[in-house]
Formats: C-alpha cells, structure tokens, sequence
C-alpha cells in the first residue's frame, strides 16, 4: 500500500506536468497545424531562469517566475517567427527540423551560459516531507497537479470569456473565415505559440525543486509531453490533459512494481497498442475531409 501511493503521488505530479507540455502542442497545432519541437528545451528554459533570477539576481519568487514564463513566452513568439513562420508561407515542413534545431541552439546557449554542473531550484515546499500511510510525500508532488488544474481552467476561461481567447477559438475553427472577418490570424498563431512556451516554461518551474536543473533536463520531458499529446489527440485539449496523467500513473507504476529498466519497454508498448486501436488518440476526433 505505501508503495501503492508513492507511485500514485508521484504519478499524478509527473502526469500533470506532462499534461501542461503536451498542452502546449495542442495549442500550437489546432491554431496553425505546426508544433515547437524545442518545447522541452523551454521546459529547461523555465526552470534555468527561474533560478538565476532568484538565486543569482536575488529576486523575489512572486517576481522571478512570472518573469521566467514572460521570457518563455517570447521565445516561443521567436520560435514563430524565425523557425516556423519562414516555412509555413513557403508550404514547406521544413519548420520541423528548424524547431529542432532550435531546441538544440537553446540547449548548448545554456550550457554555455549556465555551465553543466546541476543546481536545485530551492522550494519551501520541497524540504520537508508530509507523511501519509506511511509514505512520505513533498507538499510540492501536491502542488503540481493543483497548478496544473489550475492553468487548465484558466485557459479554458481565457478561450470562452475574452474577445483574444474567441478570436483564438475562431482561427482553429475556421483560418480562413477568421481571416475573412478580421482577425489578425498571424498574431493568433504567435500568440498560440507564446502559450505553449508559458506553459512548458511553467512546468520547468514547477518541477525544478524536484530534480536537478541543467541545460539537458528538458529533453525527455518535451519527448514524453509528444507521446501524451499524440496519445491524448491533438484536437482535445481535454484528452491530452486526461493523457498526461494516464501516462504519469502508468509511468510511475511500472517503475515501482517492474523497476526502472522495463519503464520505457512498457509505457511505450501500451502507447502503440492504443494508437493502433485508436489512431486518432484516446480521445481524439478524426479528421472530415470534405471531397
């Protein structure tokens, strides 16, 4: 049993956090049908800043990490702009290798800048443990999902109840009628993609304490965060949250009862069943073509 809930624990904060990445490439692909394949270098990009701007500038964490996800953000508008944008009006899928190579550029800058010894991003909530059945649990395994919770419903207000958010909702709708009807299209796609990076940025922040910060943190999160988003749908911002935390349960499980070595074999063995059954993701829609 007490295994049974450190699993379920740390399931859940890891499947939220793979949640919010992944939701960051729905966005991207439902307003503009690309994705930021640096997005988990952005994960690392969060939680970097986030460190230097408290550790090193000794600014306050209610000013540092919304500072962090502002600059997250912008990277994301420059990943739009110069990686993606450049492409797309050339109808050329060269923005997938351009993003890549732009997680990578990212990447050895910080390691550049940041050096590659391992630094902890210091969190009250990350010293101490709270015991529960005789598990011991971090206040911050319980803070991520109820962040994550938290962002999703803020997004959700953000699309149905501000004239930015249904000017979004009307260009994943319909590009060409919302362009049709006066909205600015170009700025809704950068403004998709400033979100995704706000969103990976705050997951970076949100599992620094957690784990060690260094410029290669963000790689396997952003390639697990694909997983979820292809296995959740990439039309239901819904399913791929409800993905996230399937997959961080499933995740942490497999560790627990198999061991560490048989977690990838597993988890991605259940993945290709599923999108062999289901190819459109669990909770995917798929596409009408009309002829």
């Amino acid at each position: 049993m007490t295994l049974l809930i450190a699993a379920l624990v740390t399931g859940i904060g890891l499947g939220s956090m793979y949640g919010l990445i992944a939701l960051g490439f729905q966005i991207t692909y439902s307003v503009s049908s690309t994705v930021n394949f640096a997005q988990g270098s952005v994960v690392m990009l969060g939680a970097v800043l986030g460190f230097v701007f408290t550790e090193w500038l000794g600014l306050n964490w209610l000013i540092a990490y919304p500072l962090a996800i502002a600059c997250c953000g912008l990277f994301g508008v420059l990943v739009e702009i110069l990686l993606v944008r450049p492409f797309v009006e050339r109808n050329s899928e060269a923005w997938l290798m351009a993003t890549v190579a732009g997680g990578i550029f990212l990447d050895n800058a910080v390691l550049f800048s940041f050096g590659n010894e391992p630094r902890t991003l210091f969190s009250p909530l990350a010293q101490t443990t709270w015991q529960f059945a005789g598990t011991g649990i971090y206040p911050q395994q319980l803070l991520i999902p109820i962040a994550a919770i938290g962002v999703a419903l803020a997004l959700h207000f953000l699309f149905r109840k501000t004239l930015q958010g249904r000017a979004l909702l009307a260009v994943v709708q319909n590009n060409q009628a919302a362009r049709l009807m006066g909205i600015n299209t170009t700025m809704m796609v950068s403004g998709s993609f400033a979100i995704s990076a706000m969103l990976a940025g705050c997951a970076g922040l949100l599992i620094a304490p957690l784990f060690s910060v260094h410029s290669d943190m963000g790689t396997l999160f952003g390639l697990k965060a694909f997983a979820v988003a292809i296995l959740g749908g990439m039309t239901s911002a819904a399913g791929v949250m409800l993905a996230g935390f399937l997959y961080g349960v499933t995740e942490a499980l497999v560790t627990a009862y198999l061991g560490s070595s048989s977690t990838y074999i597993v988890v991605f063995a259940l993945i290709i069943l599923a999108l062999t059954l289901k190819p459109d993701g669990l909770f995917g829609r798929p596409a009408v073509k009309k002829v």
